[in-house]
């Protein structure tokens, strides 16, 4: 990834024989889809070839959840997507569930504070889960053994 293009850096791959842009926009998660839009159009890549990666609140830490398509569930970042994709909610995201702010912390502060040691173990071995989903559904789509990925980690879910 040494490329910037459309407010992302870019990198272009393969997994497998099959040809991959990864981006990572570099705006404020909330804007992201002025990077995936453009980039989307300018590499003419089909809404069911996009994977957007982004965190979840709404799902425990550590939690992956795969879909192949969906509403923005209130998450800003996903809105902002589905705007510059012309309103298409048609796309596969895999979202990694980071859990919800304890109490009343405010939500940018407690999205901006580091994990605790469990919390990054769990969020790690979400990672490692969620490249071999990445490659299992690059390499053979939505089939019935891509929901194994749809499990939670093997910890408590509370946030320490």
């Amino acid at each position: 990834m040494n490329t910037i293009q459309s407010k992302a850096l870019i990198g272009i791959g393969s997994i497998g024989e099959v040809p991959v842009l990864l981006a990572k926009p570099q705006t404020y998660m909330n804007f992201s889809g002025e990077s995936v839009g453009p980039l989307a159009a300018y590499y003419r890549v089909p809404l069911r070839h996009i994977l957007l990666v982004y965190d979840e609140t709404s799902l425990p830490n550590g939690v992956l959840k795969l879909q192949p398509k969906g509403g923005h569930g209130h998450h800003n970042g996903l809105k902002n997507v589905i705007g510059h994709l012309d309103g298409s909610r048609d796309f596969p995201r895999l979202s990694i569930g980071i859990g919800n702010p304890p109490g009343t912390m405010d939500l940018r502060a407690f999205l901006l504070q580091k994990f605790s040691s469990v919390e990054r173990k769990q969020v790690d071995e979400s990672l490692e889960q969620g490249v071999q989903a990445v490659r299992t559904l690059v390499l053979s789509g939505f089939n019935h053994h891509i929901n194994r990925f749809n499990l939670g980690q093997k910890y408590k879910f509370n946030k320490v």
